[in-house]
């Protein structure tokens, strides 16, 4: 399980004494356990495995996002810092789709929904998520799909 290699890769680094692979592995966990308390209280029955995945694609999100911010601010050191943390986190995620196989998917999915215009977008955005979700950015199949149905 995923929850369980991360679990066992901080014990690693701390042992190897990788501070910064430390500090963002425990990050990581801080996050897993953030979710899991959310999800108590929740009435949804979500399976762990696609959980650790949706907490880490949130966490490479924000650090791409991060590291834009800081490159367009002259902060090119906090944008090494977001980038180091981005490769850790980017280690545990699922191997992400590239933008043939994305289109291949995309496609398949119209072609089984009939989709044709952007009404149909939704649609196609909901099913792609549930049959390719851990291995595709979202955002950026969102443009594809667009581009597609127009």
């Amino acid at each position: 399980m995923l929850r369980d290699t991360i679990k066992s890769a901080t014990v690693t680094s701390m042992k190897a004494g990788d501070k910064d692979r430390t500090a963002t592995l425990r990050l990581i966990g801080a996050k897993i356990k953030d979710r899991d308390i959310e999800l108590r209280t929740s009435s949804k029955d979500i399976d762990d495995e696609a959980m650790v995945i949706e907490v880490l694609q949130k966490m490479a999100k924000q650090r791409r996002e991060s590291i834009t911010m800081f490159e367009d601010g002259g902060r090119t050191e906090l944008a090494e810092k977001e980038r180091a943390e981005l490769a850790v986190i980017e280690e545990y995620l699922p191997q992400q789709m590239d933008e043939a196989a994305t289109m291949a998917a995309i496609e398949a999915v119209k072609t089984d929904l009939g989709a044709e215009g952007p009404k149909d977008m939704g649609k196609v955005m909901a099913e792609l998520k549930s049959r390719h979700g851990a291995q595709l950015d979202m955002s950026k199949a969102s443009a594809l799909v667009k581009a597609a149905l127009t």
